[in-house]
């Protein structure tokens, strides 16, 4: 698993200086779900693979940027679901984006992962790591990740990111953030899900949604290299992660692409989510 860990560091220092220095340009390309690419996706997935490939540990990874799953090391252990560069829109407007890894053991269904890791690139690149315990290190000016803290949650938060189009909300969902709000929760939402969901761990806790809406009722978010991961940071923050009404590690995706509607947060506001959804 170490092995592991350090490929994701090396991936995120030379992720970390194509954001900086390269293209932030459109490619000719599209992704697996359509999604035109931008030269830094393409890069990031390409870095990523490469610093895996040298790990023998790897039997297969699976990219968002990819259809299909790419066989590493025959005698391998584990299989990584990745998303290489999360929020890559918002890199010409020069806001936090961010990587993130999801390490399972026995196939991709929630319930199999061993780790995850988030990678932050922002005014400083952070690194979060959760297996037993949710650790967050930094990188220094020698390029090395250093240890800051561990980051528990509080049982309630302040702050509030509603993702989706609004106008596709369930009733129910916008009654549910109209009184959130009312109750002086703070809006908190770059269209970023790494940063979003990074400040809310590092503030001590409130509401990440992204719903079943009109147009998208299976939500948008990938199960295998976005919601899984995120899941498994929360739970072992101490907070939770669900669809509505069910925990999202217990979801097993049909195809490596599947999505599904997500909360993540401080206890009281998933039990909060429960309620509104039962």
């Amino acid at each position: 698993m170490n092995e592991i860990l350090h490929a994701i560091m090396r991936s995120a220092i030379r992720i970390k200086d194509a954001i900086a220095f390269d293209d932030t340009g459109y490619s000719d390309h599209t992704n697996s779900t359509g999604d035109t690419q931008l030269k830094l996706d393409i890069k990031s997935d390409i870095i990523i693979e490469e610093e895996f490939a040298k790990v023998a540990s790897i039997k297969e990874i699976i990219s968002e940027e990819k259809e299909n799953k790419t066989p590493l090391h025959g005698n391998g252990t584990y299989g990584v679901g990745y998303d290489p560069l999360d929020g890559s829109s918002l890199i010409d407007v020069n806001l936090s984006v961010g990587s993130i890894f999801g390490i399972y053991e026995g196939g991709y269904a929630g319930k199999n992962l061993k780790a995850a890791v988030y990678v932050v690139y922002g005014p400083r690149v952070e690194l979060v790591i959760a297996d037993e315990e949710v650790r967050l290190y930094r990188l220094n000016t020698a390029n090395e990740f250093v240890f800051i803290k561990n980051i528990t949650l509080k049982e309630k938060g302040k702050l509030n990111a509603p993702g989706a189009t609004q106008m596709g909300w369930e009733p129910r969902h916008k009654a549910m953030m109209d009184a959130i709000f009312a109750e002086g929760y703070r809006l908190r939402y770059s269209g970023g899900m790494v940063p979003d969901l990074h400040q809310i761990l590092l503030k001590g806790g409130g509401l990440f949604s992204y719903p079943s809406t009109s147009d998208v009722p299976k939500g948008k978010l990938r199960m295998i290299f976005e919601v899984f991961p995120f899941a498994f940071v929360y739970e072992k923050a101490g907070g939770e992660a669900i669809d509505g009404k069910g925990r999202l590690l217990d979801l097993s995706p049909a195809h490596p692409h599947d999505t599904t509607p997500c909360f993540f947060g401080s206890k009281s506001e998933i039990a909060r989510v429960k309620a509104c959804y039962a």
